[in-house]
């Protein structure tokens, strides 16, 4: 792991990339996929981001389960590229799991993309939103395209 706090599976190279914002949703598993369709197109790599933070409120219990939050996120990445992709996982694919608030992370991390994509709404609690908190956020502020899929 780096002094970021992140924890990539594969080498990261130079050149082109589409960073892939992934929850473990449905909508954020459409976007690996839709993200591999434009990376080939592209002839770009993909950097699958999945972030984590401590809640807001820890209890004791919370502190020493095990578990780590970060391992979670791992965890979740590693499903959903499963999902995505199968067992027919892109080449090009690079998976970073990093401490931060989802949207700055993400926003930081397509800065030299080709684009950013995310999916429409993630795991957040209110499902009657058409465009989920870090989607919107995303959106206005990155300074790369950014596809939203649904």
């Amino acid at each position: 792991m780096s002094e970021t706090g992140e924890n990539t599976s594969q080498t990261e190279s130079s050149g082109p990339k589409v960073v892939v914002g992934v929850d473990g949703s449905e909508q954020s598993i459409a976007a690996l996929r839709q993200g591999d369709r434009l990376a080939r197109l592209l002839g770009a790599r993909i950097e699958a981001v999945t972030t984590w933070s401590y809640p807001v409120s820890l209890s004791p219990y919370a502190m020493s389960a095990e578990p780590s939050f970060e391992e979670i996120a791992r965890q979740t990445l590693d499903e959903a590229v499963k999902d995505a992709y199968g067992t027919d996982i892109p080449p090009l694919l690079t998976t970073v799991v990093q401490y931060g608030h989802p949207a700055q992370v993400l926003v930081e991390r397509s800065t030299g993309a080709e684009m950013l994509v995310l999916g429409s709404r993630g795991r957040g609690g209110f499902a009657g939103l058409l465009l989920g908190s870090v989607s919107a956020e995303c959106a206005a502020h990155a300074n790369r395209p950014v596809l939203i899929v649904r």
